[in-house]
């Protein structure tokens, strides 16, 4: 680390961060990241000089343990500590993360109502300018002039540019990532496989409405050698995969395979600052009935511990129905005890599943998921976590919870409730 104090900054480079993700109840940053510091606020910014992070310092900021982050599709993310009570048990993590955009937030306030976190957002303009006016000072060393050349790049404008480029890549927005990529706190590099889903829900607020088509080989090779341009430097600080869109699994293992090898070896993982390699993916009922055990016994041999999310929304008919899901329940639990199978099977690989909670749902949908996590599973497991996410039918969300925390406390499998990021 070089440190560097200049007028009124204070200037940290090449900042190591923690090389593995964890959880904690406090800050942590990851990856390697530079610094720079002024009276009102801490900016953190990636290998490629891009901000990353916002924590404020004045006493106008909401909690001092909280803070910013930008997403590489330019979102900003506001880490919540939640009042810490029962945030662990409801998601899994110690921080909440609030979006800037709608989204199935279980908390009451919005942080970007608040105008110290506006502001925060809005001071970049004004840091870029600072900066603009001192780079060149014949007192700052080479290595730091540097550095700062590489921020003055990235204002508002530069960076929704970057971002429609990003998307133009992958070919339009990450709707949705599957909800184990918390455990990289959503630092992923989508490669896009496939287009579409085989069922199309009437529930479904994030699909795209296309059949399912999976894309060309060489397209997808020509993606991930973008990408590489695209996250440039900081592409040291990302060693997990999100292999998209709604149900890549559904797509051929030859498909799968020869994708997340040549992204292991265009990217770099193996030198990675960060270190445990991961896949994130989306599956369905189908497609997790249709891979047999040698097309798992290949994923299972990926340099990647390989997540794979199904949506089963439901283990009563009448519920599945009324979601426009159309699949019959006896294919619900088939895919259910076959996740169950393929977590005990594989080291490498974890199935988690999906299920709807609203407050207007049929009745019997609860108690059918209360029996499907406790008959079918007959002792606790810590691994293939079931997620529940909100369907916004307009009721009682204190009922809801209740429901949720029935199941979570009978359950044979961790629960929890499942936040809607995208990118």
């Amino acid at each position: 680390m070089k440190y560097n104090k200049i007028n009124n900054f204070e200037i940290a480079l090449n900042v190591n961060g923690s090389d593995q993700y964890t959880k904690v109840s406090y800050p942590i940053r990851y990856g390697v990241y530079s610094e720079i510091k002024t009276k009102d606020y801490i900016y953190q910014f990636n290998q490629n000089g891009e901000i990353r992070y916002i924590t404020g310092k004045n006493g106008n900021w909401p909690n001092p343990l909280e803070w910013l982050k930008r997403t590489v599709a330019n979102d900003w993310v506001y880490y919540s500590s939640g009042g810490y009570a029962g945030l662990y048990s409801i998601i899994g993590e110690h921080y909440y993360p609030c979006f800037s955009y709608s989204s199935n937030s279980l908390l009451r306030s919005n942080p970007f109502e608040n105008e110290s976190v506006k502001d925060s957002i809005n001071s970049i303009e004004d840091l870029l300018e600072e900066i603009t006016e001192i780079k060149n000072n014949p007192l700052i060393d080479n290595e730091t002039s540097l550095f700062l050349e590489k921020i003055v790049q990235y204002n508002k404008k530069t960076c929704a540019l970057k971002s429609h480029k990003f998307h133009t890549i992958i070919g339009g927005r990450v709707s949705v990532l599957p909800p184990d990529s918390r455990h990289v706190d959503y630092d992923v590099i989508p490669v896009i496989i496939s287009d579409g889903c085989l069922y199309n829900c009437g529930f479904c607020s994030v699909k795209s409405g296309q059949e399912f088509c999976e894309r060309e080989p060489d397209s997808i090779i020509d993606q991930i050698d973008n990408l590489k341009e695209f996250y440039g430097e900081d592409i040291s600080n990302y060693n997990s995969l999100f292999i998209g869109q709604h149900d890549a699994l559904y797509a051929k293992t030859d498909l799968i395979e020869h994708t997340a090898k040549y992204a292991y070896e265009r990217f770099g993982f193996k030198e990675s600052n960060m270190r445990n390699s991961k896949i994130f993916m989306f599956g369905s009922v189908e497609s997790i009935l249709n891979k047999t055990d040698a097309d798992f016994k290949r994923i299972n041999s990926l340099p990647f511990y390989t997540y794979i999310n199904v949506g089963l929304e439901s283990f009563d008919q009448e519920t599945l129905d009324f979601l426009k899901k159309p699949l019959q329940k006896k294919l619900v639990e088939k895919a259910f005890l076959r996740m169950v199978e393929i977590n005990r099977m594989f080291p490498n690989i974890e199935v988690t599943s999906n299920f709807i909670y609203g407050s207007n749902l049929p009745e019997n949908h609860y108690s059918s998921i209360m029996e499907l996590l406790r008959e079918k599973v007959k002792r606790k497991y810590n691994k293939g976590d079931v997620y529940f996410s909100y369907f916004n039918d307009g009721g009682d969300k204190g009922k809801m919870q209740r429901e949720f925390y029935n199941i979570k406390n009978s359950s044979n499998l961790p629960a929890y409730t499942y936040l809607i990021q995208r990118l």
